[in-house]
């Protein structure tokens, strides 16, 4: 859902070359990524605003305000020609919008930087904020919703229910993108309001990669300060209501198989000290797209019921097309959630029920220490692939000022890792990990039946097409009676065209 426009050559650096790379900030808004052997540069100036900052009623005006800064014309030039002039120069720039941060990022050929300077700040301090542009990107941003979310990506649409129903009064508690009627309510004016509000000379932060001269550096900060004035209040984090017991949202629609989500706010942000304990068990547990984790091994690997069962303790975007976390999607109240790839519908209450006991198996005995040394040898190598371009680091960099973390992020968490004791990793668990009040975001047709199995803890026997060794069998018995606690009144059921309505 999140859009952007940056086309490039983009090779992949070398990470021997990356490490050689420090994050020196030269000043309170500006945090530098200096790689003398690359012949890039990448930009990436961070608004203090957010999705979270939208006024009520008018959900979707934090990205379709960054949209049409990077996606539509400026004062002097339409979206056509700025495409034009992008095009021989093989470079971009985009938005992301997330919660509580706004990046506004691109990437150029250093030979390149005089034309391409031009383009990029003029998105940003020249928007042109023209109809045009507002009714084609206002009508993107609805077919995302209306068309792609609600009926062409379960599995997003199944996370969005998930944190929809987590957040839910909050201000993390709607779409980046907003509802329907929000989008339909929001006017050129309102764009123009938030952007003169938001996008001011205290509310930003430069971050600058690669091959750039200090040059780039001063004239960006000094052309950004031509910005309006104005610091603007930031909002508190969400008070996320308390869960009470097992609390589910079905979203009811034709489909062939089943999207499950589940999880709970934690009160661990990185750079925590308990954050690094959680990160080693994540990877254990449920490493993206990591056929080695334990939930892949459980479900996938040894009954092959769906494409792979992951966990998180933080935010991950865009989990269906990307192998590792992205950057800039900072935020002051993180989550501890399980995604299960679409399950075919007879098998979704056995794998909710086989996630659900992994989860309260680990809580209980926490983990071995075969496991915990595997997870910690794996960690060391995998965190250098976090971020393997320039542009990866910066956004990282960035993302450790939100975090008030010093030093470069991928050489802090190895260091971090190194350090843990599988008395520390268990502690970390038993204190910050529960099963007994969560919340569910599924989307699944027979919506109904599936709510009757699970308030009476109907046995939820698998039947399977190819043969399975007797301890995958045994162990099949255990879980299908599994108790899952719903009740009644704690499970709703929503039409899906009348989400995000």
């Amino acid at each position: 859902m999140k859009r952007r426009i940056i086309t490039s050559f983009l090779t992949i650096l070398p990470v021997v070359l990356l490490m050689s790379a420090c994050s020196v900030p030269s000043s309170e808004n500006v945090v530098l990524l200096p790689v003398k052997d690359d012949p890039t540069i990448s930009f990436t100036v961070w608004f203090k605003v957010g999705s979270q900052c939208d006024p009520q009623g008018k959900e979707g005006l934090a990205t379709l305000t960054a949209n049409l800064m990077t996606e539509g014309g400026t004062e002097t030039r339409n979206y056509e020609e700025i495409m034009e002039a992008l095009y021989p120069m093989a470079a971009g720039y985009g938005a992301n919008v997330d919660k509580e941060m706004t990046v506004i990022r691109g990437r150029v050929h250093k030979d390149n930087i005089e034309e391409y300077y031009g383009l990029f700040t003029d998105a940003i301090l020249h928007p042109g904020f023209k109809d045009e542009d507002f009714q084609r990107i206002k009508t993107d941003m609805r077919n995302g919703i209306e068309k792609s979310l609600r009926y062409s990506n379960d599995e997003e649409l199944g996370k969005a229910a998930f944190y929809d129903f987590v957040y839910a009064g909050t201000r993390y508690g709607h779409l980046d993108q907003g509802s329907l009627s929000s989008l339909d309510a929001i006017t050129l004016d309102d764009v123009r309001a938030f952007y003169k509000q938001w996008y001011t000379r205290e509310n930003f932060v430069i971050g600058l990669g690669g091959g750039y001269d200090a040059a780039i550096v001063s004239r960006l900060e000094t052309d950004l300060k031509t910005l309006a004035e104005g610091a603007p209040q930031q909002p508190d984090p969400p008070a996320v209501a308390p869960i009470n017991g097992l609390e589910m949202t079905i979203v009811e629609k034709e489909c062939d198989a089943t999207a499950i989500s589940f999880g709970f706010p934690i009160p661990v942000l990185r750079g925590d000290e308990d954050f690094w304990a959680l990160a080693l068990f994540n990877s254990w547990f449920g490493e993206h797209r990591n056929s080695s984790s334990h939930l892949y091994q459980v479900i996938r690997e040894a009954r092959g019921m769906n494409y792979g069962d992951y966990s998180y303790i933080e935010i991950f975007p865009n989990g269906g097309r990307r192998q590792m976390p992205e950057a800039n999607n900072a935020r002051h109240q993180q989550l501890f959630e399980v995604w299960l790839r679409p399950v075919q519908h007879v098998h979704r209450h056995f794998a909710l029920r086989a996630a659900m006991r992994e989860l309260q198996h680990v809580i209980e005995n926490g983990m071995t220490q075969e496991q915990f040394d595997l997870s910690k040898k794996f960690l060391d190598k995998y965190a250098l692939q976090y971020a393997t371009t320039t542009s990866e680091r910066l956004g990282y960099a960035i993302d450790s000022k939100f975090y008030g973390i010093h030093g470069d992020y991928i050489d802090l968490f190895r260091r971090r890792i190194g350090d843990l004791t599988l008395e520390k990793v268990n502690d970390a668990i038993r204190r910050n990990l529960q099963f007994k009040n969560i919340k569910f975001g599924i989307v699944t047709s027979g919506a109904e039946a599936f709510k009757a199995e699970l308030v009476a803890n109907t046995p939820s026997p698998v039947i399977y097409d190819t043969p399975k060794p007797d301890e995958v069998l045994e162990e099949d018995k255990a879980i299908e009676t599994w108790p899952l606690p719903f009740t009644a009144e704690n499970i709703r059921i929503v039409p899906v065209e009348d989400m995000f309505r």
